[in-house]
């Protein structure tokens, strides 16, 4: 692996997925908490405060900064399922990571959260029709964004930090 950033690579998207794809991106995000729970089981206090490359997140931080994206991304289907082509507001999520509660907080509380929010999110994923997942948001950043294409994002979201913690393992012979 080459780019220690990127270890299942970077997020690309095409055309909009069939219904089948749908239901394995869907797949991913059901499966993501247990995944991410999996990825720190019996890690020290020490390897949670590991960065996972040179000069990035520690796994902890990492650990914390999932259920932040995550919740960040279920208003953002909400929004755009109540409302015509909200503008929804980006967050600083490196600074997000170093705030006092990532650093004070048990990763146990974050890894209870995503199970939570997953558990609704999945719900309301499962409840979509066909023309809901075509309505859009529109991000400051990245322009107006389909929740079709926004399944796929957090699709890999959650296995792109997923594998940052294993490939650490790998690495470091945890």
């Amino acid at each position: 692996m080459s780019d220690l950033r990127y270890p299942i690579g970077k997020f690309s998207y095409g055309s909009p997925p069939t219904p089948e794809q749908r239901q394995e991106l869907l797949h991913h995000i059901e499966r993501a908490p247990v995944q991410l729970r999996q990825a720190v089981n019996g890690l020290s206090p020490q390897q949670l405060d590991t960065p996972y490359r040179p000069e990035g997140w520690t796994v902890r931080q990492v650990v914390h900064h999932v259920p932040d994206s995550h919740l960040n991304a279920y208003i953002r289907f909400k929004l755009a399922l109540t409302e015509d082509e909200p503008t929804i507001k980006p967050y600083a999520e490196d600074k997000w990571a170093r705030l006092t509660d990532t650093a004070a907080t048990p990763v146990e509380v974050s890894l209870t959260l995503l199970d939570s929010l997953h558990d609704r999110w999945v719900r309301l994923l499962r409840s979509l029709q066909s023309e809901d997942w075509k309505r859009t948001f529109r991000h400051p950043e990245l322009g107006l964004v389909t929740l079709e294409k926004n399944l796929a994002i957090y699709a890999w979201h959650g296995r792109h930090h997923v594998a940052h913690i294993t490939s650490l393992r790998e690495r470091s012979g945890w």
